[in-house]
């Protein structure tokens, strides 16, 4: 090869990685969007839609962090109740987009579907990896437990009935907070515990280095998770290691429901930990919702499952009769 032509294959191949780490090369991952990649494959299905009810009331746009770029903010379904005393289990919602798009609206309506099953939802925004990689989104969805911790007689919360549930990327975040409570490694809060005490983990991988794990990247293209994780695998393994929720799993580990796709990818290092959950003899669910795609959660047929399987793994650990 001519030491010209070299140089310029160098230029294109430098060009294209440069250029697939950009913000405007992911597509919006959205309610919207998703229905649109997939009604040609499952042409009988159709998005889920926002719910206007009077049997609860929500709070939106509440900030609950300052960050280095910009205000990160919540969004807060309550059940309505006579009684003023009366405090709830809360779920903190999280959505995915493969930790560098999505938004929390994705999860509004699983948590005004939840404030009618007698649960507080609540839908934070934490910060994505074209933003501040790991472990900003980590830390900020701690901050964000702490902050309801610390609201919780304001907004009705119950703070020993916290759970977190998350979807895809939302999924490994959820997991990755519920195995990792006040560790040191994620700027704990001294005085509020960012404990919870269930997970719910909707088709998100619980190990990045897992032989189940697939590789995401392709020839001149970072994967996204590289780009979170600040390089692949093979450059930053340790990272990798680090923000893999199998990792931390023993017997402090709280109750987890996996709600999984047919997608074998997305259950990655999932058995594995169930299995030490079981040494260790901690309460966990497994429900795969049979020719499901990724994304199953956000389309009918698929979300009323997701909703059930939810709500009964919940009501099985918490009452939502609890008073201060």
């Amino acid at each position: 090869m001519k030491p010209l032509t070299a140089i310029i294959l160098l230029i294109f191949i430098f060009s294209v990685e440069i250029y697939a780490q950009k913000k405007e090369d992911y597509q919006p991952y959205t309610i919207e969007n998703t229905y649109k990649k997939l009604k040609k494959k499952y042409p009988n299905i159709s998005p889920i839609q926002p719910l206007s009810s009077n049997k609860f009331r929500c709070r939106t746009n509440v900030i609950y962090k300052k960050a280095d770029h910009g205000k990160l903010k919540l969004d807060i379904y309550i059940p309505k109740s006579h009684d003023k005393k009366q405090t709830f289990s809360t779920v903190l919602l999280i959505h995915g987009g493969g930790w560098l798009t999505g938004h929390r609206e994705n999860q509004r309506i699983m948590a005004q579907h939840l404030a009618l099953q007698g649960y507080i939802g609540v839908t934070a925004s934490y910060r994505l990896g074209f933003e501040a990689p790991y472990p900003a989104a980590v830390i900020d969805l701690k901050d964000a437990i702490v902050w309801l911790r610390t609201h919780a007689k304001k907004y009705k919360i119950n703070p020993d009935q916290i759970a977190v549930l998350g979807a895809s990327a939302g999924g490994q975040l959820a997991t990755l907070i519920g195995v990792t409570a006040n560790a040191s490694l994620y700027e704990p809060d001294r005085f509020v515990s960012d404990q919870v005490q269930a997970i719910v983990n909707i088709d998100g991988i619980v190990s990045f280095i897992h032989p189940e794990a697939a590789a995401e990247s392709k020839p001149g293209k970072t994967s996204m998770a590289g780009i979170w994780l600040n390089g692949e695998k093979e450059e930053n393994f340790k990272t990798w290691k680090e923000a893999s929720p199998l990792e931390y799993v023993n017997d402090n580990t709280p109750p987890i429901l996996f709600i999984n796709s047919s997608q074998p990818r997305f259950h990655a290092g999932r058995d594995a930990m169930i299995a030490i959950l079981n040494e260790h003899h901690i309460y966990n669910e497994t429900h795969t919702l049979e020719n499901s795609p990724h994304s199953f959660w956000l389309m009918h047929p698929w979300f009323e499952p997701t909703l059930n399987f939810t709500v009964q793994f919940l009501d099985k650990l918490f009452s939502k009769d609890t008073h201060p």
